[in-house]
C-alpha cells in the first residue's frame, strides 16, 4: 500500500500541476496523500519532514536564487542583454541566423542571465532574425533552447545556474566539477543540436517552406500578457530562478551600452568563479567552521555556493558601475529582481520538501535498494534516478534535489569505496538532470513556445532532437569516458 501511495502522490501532482494549479498547494497535498496511504502521521510529516527539508532547501540555495534573479533583472533593465544579441545578430549576420540565436543564448545564461530573463529578450530578436532568413518559425523554440537550457545549464565548467550549484553541498565539489568532461558533454551538445537544426532549416528551404506566419502586430504586448499569465508564472516557477511576471516591472533603459560594458558583467561571474573556487577559498582558514556555531561543517560543503555568490554580488557591483545613467531607478530594479526569486525559490523547495516526504516512508527502502543495484555501477544509477525524477516533477533542480537528498549520501558512500572522483557523481548528476526535465509540461517549454507563438505540435519535436537527445548523447559520452578515466 505505501508503494500505491507513492505512485498516487505522484500522479496527483503531476496532473494537476499540468493543469495549472499553484505547486505550493499541490506538493503538501501530495506528500499528505503519501504519509495517508503508508499509515503514517500525516500532520507530523507535513510539519516536520515536508518543511524542515524544504526550510534547509531555502537556507542553501536561497542566496543563489536572490543574487541571480537580482543580477538578471539589472542585465535586463540596463539593456544589456538587448545589445549582446543586437552584437550577435550583426556580426554573424542573416545568413547565420541559427547559430546567432544559439550562441546569444549561451553566452547570457553562461554569464549568469536567468532562463526566462534571455527568453523574454531573445525571442524578439530572433523572430527578426528568421523572418529575414526565411527559416520556418517552427524551428526558433528548438534554437532558443538549445542556447539557453542544455550546455550552459548542465555541462559547462563553472555554469553560475542553479541547476550546477545543487550537487556540491552534497559531494563537497565546485562549479568547475569534471571540467573536462564538461567541455566534452558541451560540445557534443552543441554539435549535435546545431548538425539537426541546420538539417531541418535545409529541407525546409528544399520543401519550399518559408518563415510561414505573420508576428502580431504589438509584439510588447503580447510578451507582457505572456508574462503575466498565471499559468505561465506556475509553469516556470520550477524551471528557474526568475519569475516572469517581474519581467517589465522595474526601469527598462530606452538606450543599451557598449558591448564592452554590456558583456563584462558576464565575465566578471566567470572570472571571479574560478577565482574563488580555485584560488581564494582553498587557501583561507576556514577552521572556524567545525565549531557549533556554524554548524560543525567543512569548507568543501559550502565553498561551491560561496563562490557563485560572490561571484554573482560582484558582477551586480560592476554592472550598476558600468550602467548607473541607464538603471533610471536602482531601487525599482533591484527590488523586482529580489521579488522575481521568491515564487521560484519557493516552488522547488516545495517539491523537494514532497521527495523528502516520500523518502521517509518505510516502503522507500525497497526503491533505493533496486535504484542502486542498477547495472552499469553508480554513475548509470544516478543517471537513471535524476533523468526519472525531473521528468516526473518537469524541474531539473526540483528532480536533482529529491534524487540526491534521499541518495545523495548512498552515491558518495559507493564512489569512496570504488574510489571513484566525487566531481564525476556531480557532472553526471546535473547532466541528467538536464535531459529528460523538457518534457512538455516543463514550464520553460511551454513558456518558450507560448511567446514564440508556436505549439507542441509544431515545434516539440525539434526541441526533443536538439535539447533532449542530444543531452542524452552527451551524458552517455561522459559515463563512458568517466568510467574508463575518471574525473577529469
Amino acid at each position: 500500500m505505501g508503494l500505491l501511495g507513492i505512485v498516487l502522490g505522484l500522479g496527483f501532482l503531476i496532473w494537476m500541476s499540468f493543469r495549472g494549479w499553484s505547486v505550493l498547494v499541490l506538493t503538501p497535498l501530495a506528500a499528505l496523500i503519501v504519509a495517508l496511504s503508508s499509515g503514517e502521521p500525516m500532520l507530523a510529516h507535513w510539519t516536520q519532514t515536508f518543511m524542515g527539508a524544504a526550510g534547509v532547501f531555502v537556507a542553501q540555495f536561497f542566496p543563489l536564487f536572490l543574487a541571480g534573479a537580482v543580477f538578471g533583472k539589472l542585465m535586463d533593465d540596463s539593456g544589456s542583454v538587448t545589445e549582446i544579441t543586437r552584437f550577435m545578430t550583426e556580426k554573424l549576420g542573416i545568413e547565420r541566423a541559427i547559430l546567432a540565436v544559439v550562441l546569444a543564448g549561451a553566452l547570457v545564461t553562461y554569464g549568469g542571465v536567468s532562463l526566462f530573463v534571455a527568453f523574454f529578450v531573445i525571442v524578439p530578436m530572433a523572430q527578426g532574425l528568421f523572418r529575414k532568413a526565411d527559416i520556418p518559425y517552427r524551428l526558433m523554440p528548438a534554437a532558443i533552447g538549445l542556447g539557453t537550457f542544455t550546455f550552459t545549464m548542465s555541462a559547462m565548467p563553472g555554469t553560475p545556474a542553479v541547476q550546477n550549484a545543487i550537487p556540491m553541498p552534497f559531494f563537497g565539489t565546485t562549479p568547475f566539477a569534471a571540467p573536462g568532461l564538461g567541455l566534452i558533454a558541451s560540445v557534443v551538445m552543441f554539435a549535435f543540436g546545431m548538425w539537426w537544426l541546420l538539417r531541418a532549416a535545409a529541407k525546409a528551404r528544399l520543401a519550399g517552406e518559408g518563415y510561414g506566419r505573420v508576428d502580431a502586430a504589438d509584439q510588447t504586448e503580447k510578451v507582457a500578457e505572456i508574462a503575466d499569465s498565471a499559468m505561465t508564472r506556475e509553469r516556470a516557477a520550477t524551471s528557474d530562478a526568475f519569475d516572469p511576471h517581474e519581467i517589465h516591472t522595474g526601469c527598462h533603459s530606452a538606450q543599451t551600452p557598449s558591448i564592452f560594458i554590456a558583456v563584462l558583467p558576464l565575465l566578471v561571474v566567470i572570472l571571479v568563479n574560478f577565482l574563488m573556487s580555485m584560488v581564494i577559498l582553498p587557501r583561507m582558514d576556514t577552521s572556524f567552521l567545525e565549531s557549533s556555531q556554524w554548524g560543525g561543517i567543512s569548507l568543501s560543503s559550502v565553498s561551491g555556493v560561496w563562490s557563485v555568490i560572490v561571484a554573482l554580488l560582484s558582477a551586480i557591483v560592476v554592472l550598476i558601475i558600468g550602467n548607473h545613467q541607464r538603471l533610471g531607478n536602482l531601487r525599482e530594479s533591484v527590488a523586482a529582481g529580489a521579488n522575481a526569486s521568491s515564487l521560484p525559490i519557493l516552488s522547488v523547495a516545495s517539491l523537494v520538501g514532497f521527495g523528502a516526504v516520500v523518502a521517509a516512508m518505510p516502503v522507500f527502502s525497497l526503491i533505493t535498494d533496486w535504484v542502486l543495484s542498477i547495472q552499469g555501477g553508480p554513475l548509470v544509477s544516478l543517471a537513471i534516478s535524476t533523468n526519472i525524477l525531473s521528468a516526473l516533477t518537469g524541474s531539473a533542480s526540483g528532480g536533482m534535489t529529491i534524487a540526491l537528498d534521499a541518495l545523495g549520501a548512498s552515491y558518495l558512500q559507493l564512489a569512496t569505496e570504488i574510489g571513484m572522483d566525487p566531481a564525476l557523481l556531480h557532472r553526471v548528476a546535473v547532466i541528467g538532470a538536464g535531459t529528460l526535465d523538457s518534457l512538455p509540461h516543463n514550464g520553460a517549454i511551454v513558456t518558450l513556445l507560448t511567446l514564440c507563438g508556436s505549439t507542441h505540435s509544431k515545434s516539440y519535436f525539434d526541441i526533443v532532437m536538439s535539447c533532449i537527445v542530444g543531452a542524452i548523447i552527451a551524458l552517455v559520452v561522459v559515463i563512458i569516458l568517466g568510467t574508463m578515466f575518471g574525473s577529469f
